[in-house]
């Protein structure tokens, strides 16, 4: 095959020439990533392993090109909101304020890893991966219809950069040197050459991309809560907002992107409506009374005990279990290290202890849950046994570091409790042992206290009054062994403020990890970021953690990946700073039977917000029926 020296600043022959370069280039049997003199050229790119759609690609495999278009997709949220600009600290964002921008690189739900060009044509990149360039399509607009230039891609990176959130602003600066337009439609990325050459497109081909001009018209400053949304390119746009109740957005009917393959049997709904309940309780009552038609139902309780209402029983809902293979979300207490009394593992350790799932999936979840072990439930990312030696290349040489039980003990996992009963008195017995090794010892009031005579008082937040049933008994047992424990409902505002000031002993949070972890990571365990990322919820701050967080980071191959993340799964499981809840295997959804979906799902995405679609002929019979 001819090889072609493609420039990489803007001048006229380049310009000229890449519409024939890339035909040149796609043209070639069996091409996926075709490599110049210079430059790869790709519709796309993927980090391990080849693209599983090539360039002619029709649409995805996963998804029904026929399907019809049209109807209102209606689900619940819990809370409240105040805005619709999720990139900024300031406001609660609502759901999907996000639904309005589009990046350069999209990612599929049947890879992982892989990246196609959603608002640009083409990627070029050298081989050593030290910048890259978009070319944006021609025909891509924001939703005001202006064109969508490598001057607004470079504006949303350097806005993004400047004044984001502190998440955006740390993963930028970490892996993006910088960004140029080299003319209205080509822009270029730059790296930092310390940065990992994994992950550094897909970095860069991830960030929305807002208008300039619409943002500078506005006359507001990037980190002010608004809502009235920045202008995106998305398929769907704002229609009506009332705070704190319902939010609905709309199919743009002018959405440059229909056309393009990745968009072949996708968005198919008109409108997309979210309805925000104060609780859990109110909102199924609200799904029973038709006031909005799809719920993915998250209560064991309700699932095994609610779903026997009229309408289901009519065949008007549909109840239906779909396995999910996904990573579980990583549901855990979390417990706060910057407190002092949470220093002591031992101390983590017993409180973990007295939280029994067993007992509380048999009684209050119908033993529907699974337990929620590894950081990577679910996947073959998740740390066995003893540490294999891909691992132990990785934790030797940060041995005087580490717990001695990372070498001699398998990979650590609370033991099995006693199902029937919620005080496993075994267990208090080793949380107290544990409890006194670390210097807290009964007093005279049977209350654990230090050397100063302080009790060990901790506070559980929540904001579900479905989990006082699920905490209090967590509570009642670690009062048992002399803790002062307590909890402490508050509303969803007061949780927000609470949680982005640290203030708080012990919350429920997600740890949502990926199968090609990155850079991501940091913002979870580095130290960096203990005190400055929304996501680092426990403030982990560990130097032998953030060199296994640069251990994943710069694995180039599975082969150096795997090994990684399970070393880091293993070191993250024993400092026990969280105590692991559970997961579900299953979907849990139940809708009003209007809604389809294709019949082989991928993998990776239940996805009824992406490639589900409405059936007019079932809409309208529940119209005539009087039940929409």
């Amino acid at each position: 095959m001819t090889r072609t020296r493609v420039s990489t600043r803007p001048t006229v022959s380049w310009w000229t020439a890449l519409p024939l370069v890339a035909a040149m280039l796609l043209a070639a049997p069996g091409f996926g990533q075709e490599e110049t003199a210079e430059l790869t050229v790709a519709h796309g790119i993927s980090t391990f392993g080849d693209l599983r759609y090539g360039p002619e690609f029709e649409h995805l495999d996963y998804v029904n090109p026929d399907a019809p278009r049209g109807g209102e997709f209606s689900f619940p949220w819990s809370g409240s909101f105040d805005s619709l600009h999720p990139y900024t600290r300031q406001g609660r964002s609502a759901l999907l304020s996000s639904i309005f921008f589009e990046s350069m690189l999209e990612g599929t739900a049947d890879e992982v890893g892989s990246f196609y060009c959603l608002l640009c044509e083409t990627i070029a990149y050298p081989e050593d991966r030290s910048y890259v360039i978009f070319t944006l399509r021609e025909e891509a607009r924001f939703s005001d219809g202006t064109p969508v230039t490598a001057d607004d891609v470079v504006f949303s990176y350097e806005i993004l950069r400047d004044e984001g959130l502190p998440s955006f602003r740390a993963s930028i600066v970490l892996t993006l040197a910088g960004a140029e337009a080299l003319d209205e439609r080509r822009v270029r990325f730059d790296f930092n050459p310390d940065a990992p050459i994994r992950g550094r497109i897909d970095t860069a081909g991830g960030l929305p991309v807002f208008s300039r001009a619409s943002h500078e018209a506005s006359g507001r400053d990037f980190e002010e809560s608004r809502l009235d949304p920045l202008t995106g390119s998305g398929p769907y746009v704002v229609d009506t907002v009332n705070v704190g109740e319902r939010t609905v957005f709309r199919r743009n009917p002018d959405y440059w992107g229909d056309h393009l393959p990745i968009s072949q049997g996708r968005h198919n709904y008109e409108t997309i409506r979210v309805e925000y309940y104060g609780d859990s309780i109110a909102a199924f009552e609200g799904f029973t009374a038709g006031q909005y038609t799809f719920r993915n139902e998250s209560s064991s309780n309700q699932w095994a005990t609610a779903y026997d209402f009229p309408r289901l029983e009519r065949g008007i809902v549909v109840r239906e279990e779909i396995p999910d293979g996904t990573i579980s979300s990583g549901q855990s207490f979390v417990m706060n290290l910057r407190r002092p009394k949470f220093q002591d593992a031992r101390v983590r350790e017993a409180i973990s202890l007295m939280f029994n799932f067993e007992w509380t999936n048999q009684t209050l979840f119908h033993g529907l849950y699974t337990p929620n072990v590894s950081f990577w439930e679910n996947t073959y990312l998740s740390a066995t046994g003893l540490p294999s030696e891909g691992e132990l290349e990785l934790l030797e040489p940060l041995r005087d570091q580490l717990r001695p039980e990372v070498f001699t003990d398998e990979a650590y996992t609370i033991p099995p409790a006693d199902p029937d009963r919620a005080f496993d008195r075994r267990r208090a017995r080793q949380a107290l042992r544990l409890m006194e090794e670390a210097g807290w010892e009964p007093g005279d009031d049977g209350m654990l206290r230090n050397e100063d005579g302080e009790r060990l008082e901790i506070e559980f937040l929540n904001t579900s009054p479905l989990f006082d049933r699920i905490i209090n008994p967590y509570v009642e047992n670690l009062q048992a062994i002399g803790v002062d424990a307590r909890l402490n409902r508050i509303d969803n505002a007061q949780f927000t403020q609470r949680e982005r000031n640290y203030d708080f002993d012990i919350i429920t949070d997600h740890f949502p990890m990926s199968y090609e972890p990155g850079s991501s990571l940091r913002q979870y365990f580095g130290s960096a970021t203990a005190n400055d990322s929304v996501f680092n919820t426990a403030g982990v701050a560990d130097p032998a953690i953030d060199a296994l967080v640069e251990a994943v980071v710069d694995a180039e191959t599975q082969e150096e990946l795997t090994p990684a993340v399970q070393a880091l799964d293993r070191v993250l499981r024993l400092e026990r700073f969280r105590v692991p809840q559970w997961y579900n295997p299953n979907h849990w959804v139940a809708y009003y039977d209007m809604y389809r979906y294709p019949e082989n799902l991928p993998p990776y995405s239940l996805g009824f917000l992406d490639f589900w679609w409405i059936d007019p002929e079932a809409e309208a019979d529940l119209r005539d029926a009087g039940i929409l």
